[in-house]
């Protein structure tokens, strides 16, 4: 019976349209009938008028899409395909935070029919699919798994900002509560991809490998910050010696910086959580944890020391924050690590002007309290590259000398200025 899911007759719901749910609502609706469901109703009104507040979409993706967008619950009902891609934060104290999980869980529950399959999507430790969410849908639903509905998981491996690997370029992990799921969720999933899927031999084994490819790249970098803080009490460029060391072809680059976002600045913390459960610590994952989140103290240091160096008085002075989301060529401002140097430096007394053209403003504003001034003209005592997009790599240098109001003293956290800039002796120049 759940084999008829595969027919591309079937609706699919999306359940959070975030940076995740949103792509893949439209991607399913290539194919398939699809709900597009969030409890944000000015979010909903604004895709209806083909409104991509993500910036993730091609021009005109959600104007010419059928997409039935609602903050209804009850219009899931119609749903026999239920993909939930919700947010996993975590709290003040570095712990999970499965609130949204849960709620999204009793949503779906509610509207839960027989004979239908819930995939999740959502990054999670090992286990939280089927101890958490499953009884949950049970209970609202007065259904059981197996018997009555399905349920799987299929991490998500949205990119936020690149172009080319999309969703549907992206090889898949699937996985299901039992074979018959598996092989339903694997062809729905198939139907819509250009890359296939992988089939994980359980729930467990899909979650275990989302959490781990993030925390692989923390790891990584923290070792790279970490060869950066020692490269710079040698006088040496850190970028320079990992282009050197790339031309060995099986070294891995990687490069020092802030590591914010949803997943990267996260994940970690969901596998530290559940191993200190089982009484297990993890010392690597957590030093590198320690490690990314100290660098914004390494880096306020650097810049205290370059303005101390052009004689700057720091109280009162003037800074320049190019870039206040959390990587390049995007407009996701969620755990920007950049805030908490701009927090630091606002707490010395200087005076703080945030530019980012990608960003939003009301976004910014409402999370942060900040005031986006995409006009800055002026001059600084120091100007701060945080971010490396695009069209910040094509400042010049008279555009630096521009402004400045007197040497420029030049912080650029990702080393993306032209090397003739970075060897400019008329610039004090700083870097990871």
């Amino acid at each position: 019976m759940f084999e008829e899911l595969c027919s591309k007759n079937k609706t699919v719901a999306i359940v959070g349209l975030g940076y995740v749910g949103l792509p893949l609502a439209v991607l399913f609706s290539k194919k398939y009938d699809v709900i597009g469901f969030d409890i944000d109703d000015e979010k909903i009104e604004l895709y209806k008028r083909g409104i991509d507040i993500t910036c993730e979409l091609p021009e005109g993706s959600l104007e010419n899409s059928s997409i039935r967008f609602t903050s209804d619950e009850n219009d899931l009902k119609s749903a026999s395909f239920i993909i939930v891609s919700v947010p996993t934060p975590i709290n003040d104290n570095n712990n999970p935070d499965f609130r949204f999980v849960i709620s999204a869980s009793e949503v779906v529950g509610r509207n839960l029919q027989k004979d239908s399959i819930v995939v999740y999507e959502s990054t999670v430790y090992p286990g939280v699919t089927e101890d958490l969410c499953i009884p949950i849908l049970e209970n609202e639903s007065n259904l059981k798994c197996i018997d009555d509905f399905k349920v799987g998981y299929s991490p998500e491996r949205i990119n936020p900002g690149d172009k080319k690997n999309k969703v549907e370029n992206i090889t898949k992990i699937v996985s299901g509560i039992d074979d018959e799921a598996l092989d339903v969720i694997s062809k729905v999933y198939d139907n819509v991809l250009n890359n296939g899927v992988y089939e994980a031999d359980s729930i467990k084994v899909a979650e275990a490998a989302k959490i781990v490819e993030n925390i692989t790249r923390d790891v990584n970098i923290a070792l790279v910050n970490e060869f950066a803080m020692i490269f710079d009490n040698m006088g040496i460029n850190t970028v320079d010696v990992i282009e050197a060391a790339g031309t060995k072809w099986n070294f891995q680059k990687y490069y020092p910086g802030l590591v914010g976002g949803h997943c990267i600045g996260i994940d970690p913390y969901y596998l530290l959580y559940k191993s200190k459960k089982l009484n297990f610590n993890p010392k690597l994952i957590e030093v590198s944890r320690e490690i990314n989140e100290n660098l914004s103290d390494f880096i306020i240091k650097n810049i205290i020391y370059q303005m101390i160096e052009n004689d700057v008085v720091v109280k009162k002075s003037k800074v320049l924050v190019l870039g206040i989301t959390f990587k390049e060529n995007c407009n996701d401002i969620r755990n920007s690590k950049i805030i908490n140097v701009i927090n630091e430096l606002d707490k010395l007394g200087i005076d703080i002007t945030v530019s980012d053209y990608f960003a939003d403003e009301n976004q910014v504003k409402k999370i942060y309290g900040i005031d986006l001034k995409n006009d800055y003209d002026g001059q600084y005592d120091a100007v701060i590259i945080a971010v490396a997009h695009d069209r910040y790599k094509e400042i010049t240098y008279e555009q630096l000398v521009n402004l400045s109001k007197n040497k420029p003293i030049v912080i650029d956290l990702k080393s993306i200025l032209s090397e003739d800039i970075r060897k400019n002796e008329n610039i004090s120049y700083w870097s990871l």
